[in-house]
């Protein structure tokens, strides 16, 4: 048995009845639940269709991602969630090269490393090498003024833990920006790499080894087996080609308004619905969430 779930932006309620029941009927679900009216609904399905990607493609059109998973174990244990450009709206690297006077050059670095064109671990130190000699204040004052969160994030965290879930932010980012951005979410553990300091100015340098790709899974593996869990009762969220790994390893992957190549690798793809998505695709309905 799978569910399918359809869901949208919950800043534009645009999800209709005549769209879930068309797509219902087509496939002979069962009866939709709406999880929130004009946002989310899911109905059960007895088989995987064979033309899934050709509906989830003319639903993206309208603006409505489709998930369809299998209906056992949908609600997980562990959450690992990338930072940048996932729990943030930002990327930290290219707001803090923005206050070096480099912003431009190193946000087109990021994004080419972060469709998996470059080397993450090289691209990672020639970005950080450009930041030498910022003071270390900038710091503070881009996490003030410059990052936001993504909507709906302290939602599913505040729900998730709810229920009993551990929540670790991994991030190949830094440590400066994780420790402030988990314990402002509520997660239990960050892992992020850690900037070099000379006096009172960025070194231009970060500790070894880097944290990217591998670490992830590393993380994955080693916090689900700590806490006893199977890989199935794991999530994971990211957007780009370093986080594939845990995305590709988690019981349930998610491409959150990730870059093309990240999406294409993904049965999980949600591009229009905010961090809330995670919840609704696990069966919880707008009445369940927990706000922190």
């Amino acid at each position: 048995m799978f569910i399918a779930t359809l869901l949208t932006d919950p800043s534009r309620p645009i999800l209709d009845r005549a769209t879930v029941e068309s797509v219902r009927n087509a496939w002979g679900g069962g009866d939709a639940r709406w999880l929130d009216p004009g946002v989310a609904a899911e109905f059960a399905l007895e088989a995987m269709p064979e033309n899934r990607w050709q509906v989830w493609e003319g639903l993206q059109s309208l603006k409505v991602d489709l998930v369809i998973q299998p209906a056992e174990g949908r609600k997980k244990r562990l959450l690992l969630a990338d930072m940048d450009s996932t729990m943030i709206q930002q990327e930290c690297i290219d707001e803090l090269a923005d206050e070096a006077g480099v912003g431009a050059h190193v946000a087109a670095i990021t994004r080419r490393a972060m469709n998996g064109e470059l080397d993450f671990e090289a691209a990672l130190r020639e970005r950080v090498a450009l930041l030498k000699g910022l003071p270390v204040a900038t710091i503070d004052s881009v996490i003030r003024d410059r990052i936001t969160l993504m909507p709906g994030g302290t939602t599913l965290l505040a729900t998730m833990k709810a229920h009993g879930a551990y929540a670790a932010l991994v991030s190949g980012g830094f440590t400066a920006f994780t420790s402030v951005i988990a314990a402002r979410l509520g997660f239990d553990e960050n892992r992020a790499n850690t900037l070099l300091i000379n006096g009172d100015t960025l070194a231009g340098t970060v500790t070894d080894p880097i944290l990217g790709k591998q670490a992830k899974v590393d993380a994955l593996t080693e916090i689900s087996a700590r806490l006893g869990l199977s890989l199935s009762d794991t999530m994971a969220v990211g957007d780009g080609a370093n986080d594939l790994g845990m995305l590709t390893l988690a019981g349930a992957g998610v491409a959150l308004h990730a870059t093309p190549v990240v999406a294409a690798e993904c049965d999980i793809r949600i591009n229009h619905g905010d961090l809330t998505a995670l919840l609704f695709i696990q069966g919880y309905a707008s009445e369940d969430f927990v706000c922190s």
